[in-house]
């Protein structure tokens, strides 16, 4: 099908920016041709796809700096954008905007072992950062599913966690501080390399707000001594609610796993067919790891063998050494992938209290029936971070069934007591959800937050907040 021809204005207006930016970047930084342009038109949400007027790759703060303050000056609209990994859309550009891409900034700026911190680029990917500092025996404690991949630009855009959150928590727990380049090219340094810094906490303000604030170039990690030990149990059960009661009484003893991962049937089946694990034939397994010294590690296993033997398991595993370890952890490391094999999928993010998984799950599973979509569970169970995955068939026009089962989960969750999301962000995915979670006016508090930091509103334009709250908003 034959493209449509841009306007001769539209085509100027381009050139006048591309020439602007190639002033101020290397002439490989700065991407307009528009088949190359292709390359940034969606995120990991490739349902919605749209071609921006221009990407760049700046390689310092100076340069992020040097980009924002043509594009404020233009009036340009800029969309940050980490490696990509956004399942929410949070990095979906607009026709007339420019992507801001920070993989070129990777690299590790300072590290202080007595301090425990490392400072680093922002494009530098999540796992990486561990990799920086493994060998002194550190680690990076946040590990998403896509830490191999995903920018800790992105983690500190979305608050990230991973299936080690439970006792070291998310981003936002293990950030000391950033440093941000606004709209209009000004640079801030928010936080540092110590302890709650005085005044307003801004640091906690921008880590989860997506991009809407400014640009993160830099960012001051909180790395921890690698433990002692480790070792993970694999629980099966005979269904996904006995499974979530098991999680709860694990919580409310007060044993603290360092992780409480949960998959279902139809997740176990797709993980062992790709990975081939070992995972048992059952209708919801529990990954639980603990770790410390020898010791400490028997003793809270102990705890919890005795919590799941009261709800009858279909199997209790132990890891008995390293390669078991691997083999349990194996599959749940690669569901999302494992999924990918047999069929098109959402996968959402919403947060619950843990008391609540028993009857979260029955109602997802009814909800299932009711639409006739499948829907696979794999989350972090022990704080109640469900990643439901929606099975549909993209060539038969089931996107749009499979996005509406989507918002029904998202706001069960919201009504039990839960939120939109713990890591994936709002992005487009759930902004006309918000209204679902806030109230007007809580909705117009953010607002004015965006409106300080970015008063002209072009930093991720269209994302987060519903767009009939904004229209009615800039009307008014």
């Amino acid at each position: 099908m034959d493209m449509p021809i841009p306007d001769a204005g539209i085509l100027s207006r381009k050139a006048q920016i591309v020439a602007r930016l190639l002033a101020v970047l290397p002439r490989d930084a700065v991407i307009h041709d528009a088949a190359e342009t292709r390359a940034y038109e969606c995120d990991a949400l490739t349902a919605y796809k749209c071609p921006p007027l221009a990407a760049v790759l700046p390689a310092s703060t100076a340069e992020v700096a040097a980009v924002l303050r043509i594009c404020h000056e233009e009036g340009v609209p800029v969309v940050p954008r980490g490696s990509g990994t956004s399942l929410a859309g949070g990095a979906l550009p607009t026709a007339d905007c420019v992507i801001l891409g920070v993989a070129r900034m990777a690299e590790v700026l300072e590290t202080d072992y007595d301090n425990r911190f490392v400072r680093v680029q922002s494009g530098r990917t999540n796992l990486s950062v561990t990799g920086a500092v493994e060998e002194d025996g550190f680690f990076y404690a946040p590990d998403p599913s896509s830490q191999l991949a995903c920018a800790i630009a992105g983690n500190v855009a979305m608050n990230s966690g991973g299936a080690h959150c439970l006792k070291y928590g998310v981003t936002t727990n293990n950030l000391l501080g950033v440093t941000l380049v606004l709209m209009d090219g000004t640079v801030v340094e928010l936080g540092g390399a110590h302890m709650d810094a005085g005044g307003l906490d801004l640091l906690g303000v921008v880590c989860g707000s997506e991009g809407q604030l400014g640009v993160v170039t830099e960012a001051t990690l909180r790395i921890l001594p690698k433990p002692e030990g480790a070792r993970p149990v694999l629980i099966g059960f005979s269904s996904n609610e006995v499974a979530g009661a098991c999680v709860s009484d694990i919580i409310k003893a007060g044993v603290l796993p360092v992780a409480i991962e949960f998959m279902d049937r139809p997740c176990i089946r797709a993980c062992e067919a790709f990975a081939h694990a070992g995972y048992p034939d059952c209708e919801a397994l529990l990954i639980v790891e603990v770790e410390g010294s020898p010791a400490e590690i028997d003793e809270q296993l102990g705890l919890i063998t005795q919590i799941a033997r009261r709800h009858d398991p279909v199997e209790f595993r132990e890891a008995k050494d390293a390669g078991e370890a691997g083999r349990i952890w194996l599959g749940r490391k690669s569901a999302f992938g494992a999924m990918g094999q047999i069929n098109d999928y959402i996968c959402l993010d919403g947060t619950i209290p843990v008391s609540e998984l028993p009857f979260v799950l029955r109602r997802i599973g009814e909800m299932s029936k009711d639409y006739g979509l499948a829907v696979a569970n794999v989350f972090h169970a022990g704080d109640g971070n469900m990643h439901p995955l929606i099975l549909y068939d993209a060539n038969a026009g089931e996107l749009h069934k499979a996005e509406a089962l989507g918002a029904d989960i998202l706001t069960l969750c919201v009504e039990v007591g839960g939120c939109l999301t713990g890591e994936h962000g709002v992005g487009i995915e759930k902004r006309d959800l918000m209204t679902t979670q806030y109230a007007p006016s809580d909705l117009e508090a953010q607002m004015r937050v965006k409106d300080v930091f970015d008063p002209a509103w072009l930093l991720n334009p269209a994302k987060l907040f519903p767009l009939a709250v904004t229209e009615t908003r800039r009307a008014a």
